[in-house]
């Protein structure tokens, strides 16, 4: 391992992601990270930088053998061109969704905090609390590749938003479904509507009717009634 693959190994093993955002990234459009990341000074540990800074996440793109190219698989060679036509000829319902982001460093903050790492963390909790940024985050990473923090903070992002993205574009039928996906899809629908229903009585007619709709409204009769009288 040379040294620039240690201090990248380094930099992902040495960083937390202490406050992830709470909502996800949009399926439709663009979204925001705005990121605050922590890190203690080599030579000092009563200092702490913080850089704050803002993230943009593309459009999630949806990728089928049909559309893989080589700018897909870029820097690949000629066994990956044979792998994506049989893909093409024999695997024509995969999916995969490409995501892409850029940070933007032109918008980042430093300043620094002369204090411990918990009582930094602590200010910044409490004034990241106080904007109420479902896309706010918090990072405790290293000095240097600070970036590689970044990158890892994002990859959790992902992960974290990718069931709900591939969701939406089933429900807006742009990703194919069998009919085992499609029945399930159904049921989890039912199952927010009910939650959202508990909150709202004005909701419970509707859910009536998508019960009577998706042909469930006999398997989920006692409950609905229950939430009815509840109310």
């Amino acid at each position: 391992m040379n040294n620039r693959d240690f201090d990248f190994w380094y930099a992902l093993h040495n960083t937390e992601v202490v406050h992830p955002p709470s909502g996800r990234l949009e399926t439709f459009g663009n979204s925001v990270v705005n990121y605050h990341l922590l890190s203690e000074s080599m030579d000092d540990t009563n200092q702490v930088r913080i850089r704050e800074g803002r993230i943009e996440a593309f459009r999630p793109q949806i990728i089928t053998p049909t559309s893989l190219d080589q700018s897909t698989l870029d820097g690949f060679g000629t066994e990956a061109d044979e792998y994506v036509q049989w893909l093409k000829d024999n695997a024509e319902d995969l999916v995969l969704l490409r995501y892409g982001f850029q940070i933007k460093k032109k918008e980042v903050r430093e300043y620094t905090i002369h204090d411990r790492l918990p009582t930094a963390l602590a200010q910044v909790e409490a004034e990241l609390k106080g904007r109420n940024d479902p896309l706010g985050a918090i990072v405790i990473g290293v000095e240097k590749p600070w970036e590689v923090s970044l990158i890892k903070l994002m990859v959790d992002v992902m992960q974290k938003s990718v069931v709900a993205n591939v969701n939406d574009l089933k429900k807006k039928q742009l990703l194919p479904m069998n009919p085992e996906q499609s029945e399930q899809m159904k049921r989890e629908e039912i199952e927010e509507d009910f939650r959202a229903a508990s909150k709202d009585r004005a909701l419970i007619q509707d859910l009536g009717r998508k019960l009577q709709k998706y042909g469930l409204f006999e398997e989920f009769e006692d409950r609905f009634f229950a939430l009815v009288r509840s109310h």
